[in-house]
């Protein structure tokens, strides 16, 4: 296994950890982009957003829910939050194993980056 996303999943790498359950993984960023920046890391590996197949309908549906439960509980549901994968390395993915990054707290700028 060399996905580092698959090693944290498995314990195999530390990450400082803010939600699990059977389906996902939530951990800080280690270089965060905002004052709240999580990475939402489903356990099963997904490439990226090209390789979502109909079983993982329920998966993302999760994890979008999970997405809104923290941001809820962390106070930034009234002022906003942005949920954002990146699929291949124009947009960004250097990571080839889907996730999401959460991020909060200051204004985010539109179009991104």
């Amino acid at each position: 296994m060399s996905c580092i996303f698959c090693k944290i999943v498995a314990g195999e790498i530390p990450a400082k950890s803010v939600h699990q359950d059977d389906q996902l993984v939530v951990i800080e960023d280690i270089n965060p982009a905002a004052p709240l920046h999580l990475l939402l890391i489903p356990r099963k590996h997904i490439a990226n957003t090209l390789d979502i197949v109909p079983e993982d309908d329920l998966l993302i549906g999760h994890l979008h829910r999970v997405a809104a439960k923290i941001a809820t509980d962390r106070g930034f549901a009234e002022s906003g939050f942005r949920l954002v994968t990146n699929t291949n390395g124009d947009a960004g993915q250097s990571v080839f194993h889907i996730h999401f990054h959460l991020l909060a707290g200051r204004s985010l700028a539109w179009p991104p980056g």
